[in-house]
């Protein structure tokens, strides 16, 4: 198959295989809440968090990696691509002890972090996962490279159903299992079985589909300072992702205990949602960006981009986040059970700052294409320590609002109002502009929605997941029937009215 077409497919899978997977964790979720309890379940995320840090070992490599094989297999350098991979899977070697040095160390030292707020027998379950977690993490660093040599051979169908399979299976091997009885430490080793399976079923491919034989064929010291230098900024980013979105964690359960980690958990996975969801279509713009930006397109081109993409991704933002706001608090009270109701003001307090930053995320490929993303990541990485200091605090006296806190604070203070100066000075996006344009959108939903919140909290209820889905359906259609008399401008009606002229010649009217 054509690479052109191993993309398309690739894209279409990619899509298939988000909504799978948020569909899983929709249905799995509650059954895993339920069945645990929500002290195991808290422990269970927090380790997982805790073996989560350990990613960023990879150093942003696994990206270098395929950016640099596609490079040389363009220019038909093979002995290059051999070398770099040779030198590469030595580097994950590395990695992989290094994870393994950490993973002892935190071992040895549960009982420093989380003696204060875990039980003798909390305590001996997290020194188990943790080992079970660790050896996954080694072993899954060691076979690493096969993946990005899969994504830089442009194999994408192979790729994305290999990882829709990664999703379904988890769930589908643990779910009896929970129902037999079992809890966290079984879940551990299902994942870690499961994930074994998958970078050795990637090692078979590369080794016989695409005959990859790697071997070392020296140290390129001058190659690997471009690629490192390349990577870091990626690395720093994960980083302040982790940060962000998974200390957090850390930090409740040395202070706080395991049953806060349970309801701070479930916030954050519908954050992650909605950052999927509202992002899942960002990344087809960088080409788009990187070409005009070598073309030397000028500023106003740029943002005219910026606009126009940034009004037609608030659309969707805007109504996931009034969506939260009026139908949360009862969905999570009937998805996740009595106990994390507190999950729906956490998530409210992060949300709504993720969802400013989210609508400006085109412009991140703006800066990208220009190469001047590396200023960002370094003021991201200060506010993310900063999001530290405030947190730690806020957590010992609010638990895990206090954390959400000291996350939006970061939120608000690092990716809105300093990246729009950054934004409006060195990358000549015209900020305020933008902003215009997003009011514009919004002023004439906003009734909408305040009227929708009051009916659902004074007049009907929503007391089930199905009276739900039917009244957030119905405020779903009236909020699009607003925008595009009120809010759509003429582009974004043209392409309204383009989606139907398909749909009526698909359908032979």
């Amino acid at each position: 198959m054509s690479e052109s077409k191993q993309r398309k497919i690739g894209a279409l899978l990619s899509y298939i295989a988000m909504g799978i997977s948020i569909l899983v964790q929709l249905l799995y979720t509650p059954i895993l809440i339920t069945k645990l309890g929500q002290s195991e379940y808290g422990l269970y995320s927090l380790i997982s968090s805790i073996i989560g840090y350990l990613t960023v070992l990879d150093l942003g490599f696994g990206n270098a990696i395929i950016v640099y094989t596609a490079k040389y297999r363009a220019q038909k350098k093979f002995d290059e691509e051999n070398k770099l991979h040779g030198m590469f899977k030595i580097i994950f070697r590395i990695i992989s002890i290094f994870a393994i040095i950490i993973g002892i160390f935190l071992y040895f030292n549960v009982e420093n972090f989380f003696s204060n707020s875990m039980t003798l027998y909390e305590l001996k379950k997290t020194k188990l996962m943790m080992i079970i977690l660790t050896i996954n993490l080694a072993i899954t660093f060691n076979f690493t490279i096969y993946s990005s040599i899969i994504s830089a051979y442009e194999k994408f169908i192979f790729q994305k159903l290999l990882a829709i399979l990664n999703t379904i299976s988890k769930p589908l091997l643990m779910i009896p299992l929970l129902f037999l009885g079992y809890k966290s430490i079984t879940m551990c080793v299902v994942i870690t079985i499961v994930n074994i399976a998958v970078v050795l079923i990637n090692y078979l491919y590369c080794k016989f589909k695409l005959n990859i034989n790697i071997k070392y064929c020296g140290f390129d010291k001058d190659l690997f300072k471009i690629i490192f230098g390349y990577s870091f900024f990626i690395f720093l980013g994960v980083i302040v992702d982790k940060i962000n979105w998974s200390l957090d964690q850390f930090i409740l359960g040395s202070m706080v205990g395991t049953k806060e980690i349970a309801i701070y958990a479930v916030a954050c996975q519908f954050i992650t949602l909605f950052k999927n969801i509202s992002s899942c279509c960002c990344s087809i713009m960088l080409p788009k960006l990187s070409k005009m930006v070598g073309a030397k397109s000028s500023d106003k081109e740029l943002n005219n981009e910026f606009i126009k993409f940034g009004r037609i991704q608030w659309y969707l933002i805007l109504l996931i986040l009034f969506g939260i706001i009026i139908f949360g608090y009862e969905f999570i009270k009937i998805w996740a059970g009595n106990g994390y109701e507190k999950a729906y003001y956490i998530l409210l307090i992060m949300v709504i700052p993720e969802a400013f930053v989210l609508v400006e995320n085109i412009g991140v490929y703006i800066m990208q294409a220009k190469n001047l993303h590396k200023t960002k990541a370094i003021i991201a990485f200060i506010i993310a320590l900063l999001n530290i200091c405030i947190s730690i605090p806020l957590a010992a006296r609010l638990g895990g609002v206090g954390t959400a806190i000291g996350t939006a604070l970061a939120l608000i203070v690092g990716n809105l109002i300093i990246i729009n100066i950054y934004y409006y000075k060195k990358v000549n996006l015209n900020i305020f502009n933008f902003w215009k344009n997003i009011l514009k959108i919004s002023f004439p939903l906003i009734p909408l929605f305040v009227i929708v919140f009051f009916i659902n909290k004074n007049i009907y209820v929503a007391s089930s997941l199905l009276s739900i889905g039917v009244f957030a359906i119905i405020f779903s259609i009236i909020y699009f029937v607003i925008a595009y008399l009120f809010s759509f401008n003429d582009y974004e009606k043209d392409l309204v009215k383009g989606l139907f002229n398909i749909i009526k010649k698909k359908r032979g009217c």
